[in-house]
C-alpha cells in the first residue's frame, strides 16, 4: 500500500482502534495471581534489551506507529492518542498474561517492540514485531524474535504460537521464516477488522509448535 492511502485512512480508522483499545482494558480484578512478568521483567540478546515499557517511551512508539514505511502494510498511521491507548492496552496485557509485546531497546534507545500478545478476535498467542524503518536491516526482528521464542516455549510453556501478517507484507514474512514459522496456506484469511476493499486484508498465517521448536533447536 502506498503512503498517501496509509495517510488518508487514519483519521477514518483511529477513533475505531481507540475505542478497540479502551474496550479491551484490563479490570485489575481480574488479573492473574500467576502472572510471572512484573516491571523488572526483561530479556537480554546479544544486542537487545527487551523490557517493560515506561511513559518515557511513549514520543518513540509514537514515532514507530506513525512512521511511514513501518505502516505502509500493517495499517492506518496512529496519532499521539491512538498510539498512546495502544501502549496502555498492552501495559494491561502484560498485568493480565504475565507477558506482552516489550519494547525492544537498543542501547538506551526504544526501537520497536516484539513480543507476545492475544489477538482478540481469534484463538491462540501471537508472536509479532514492529521495528522503526531507519533500523530495518540490522537483523533486530529477528534476534529479539528468537529470544521471545525461547521465552514462550521455555519459561512460559505454551504449545503453539501463531503470527499473520498482510499478504504483501513480504519483510514480516521473511522474520517469521527466519526465526523457523511454517507457512499454513491452509489457514490464510482475510482480516476481519480491516475494510472488505483494504489490499491489507488478505492475510497469511502461520504457526509453530512447541515440538516443532524443540525439534528445530535440537531440545529432545
Amino acid at each position: 500500500m502506498g503512503t498517501a492511502t496509509v495517510a488518508s485512512m487514519a483519521s477514518h480508522e483511529a477513533r475505531r482502534i481507540v475505542d478497540e483499545l479502551q474496550a479491551a482494558r484490563v479490570d485489575p480484578s481480574t488479573v492473574a495471581d500467576d502472572a510471572i512478568a512484573d516491571s523488572r521483567f526483561r530479556l537480554r540478546t546479544g544486542r537487545l534489551t527487551l523490557r517493560r515499557w515506561t511513559d518515557a517511551d511513549r514520543a518513540a512508539f509514537h514515532a514507530l506507529n506513525c512512521d511511514l514505511e513501518v505502516m505502509a502494510t500493517i495499517g492506518p498511521l496512529m496519532d499521539r492518542t491512538t498510539s498512546d491507548a495502544f501502549l496502555d492496552f498492552i501495559e494491561a496485557h502484560f498485568d493480565r498474561h504475565g507477558y506482552g509485546l516489550f519494547c525492544v531497546d537498543l542501547d538506551g534507545e526504544s526501537i520497536g517492540f516484539t513480543g507476545l500478545l492475544h489477538p482478540g478476535w481469534r484463538d491462540g498467542v501471537e508472536i509479532g514485531w514492529r521495528i522503526r524503518s531507519d533500523h530495518w536491516g540490522n537483523g533486530y526482528a529477528p534476534e529479539a524474535a528468537r529470544a521471545v521464542l525461547d521465552l514462550a516455549f521455555g519459561q512460559l510453556g505454551l504449545d503453539e504460537l501463531i503470527s499473520f501478517t498482510a499478504r504483501t507484507n513480504t519483510k514480516s514474512r521473511r522474520v517469521m521464516e527466519k526465526i523457523g514459522l511454517l507457512h499454513a496456506p491452509d489457514d490464510d484469511f482475510e482480516h476481519p477488522n480491516l475494510p472488505a476493499n483494504s489490499p491489507l486484508r488478505p492475510h497469511v498465517f502461520y504457526r509453530l509448535s512447541a515440538a516443532q521448536f524443540r525439534a528445530a533447536v535440537g531440545d529432545d
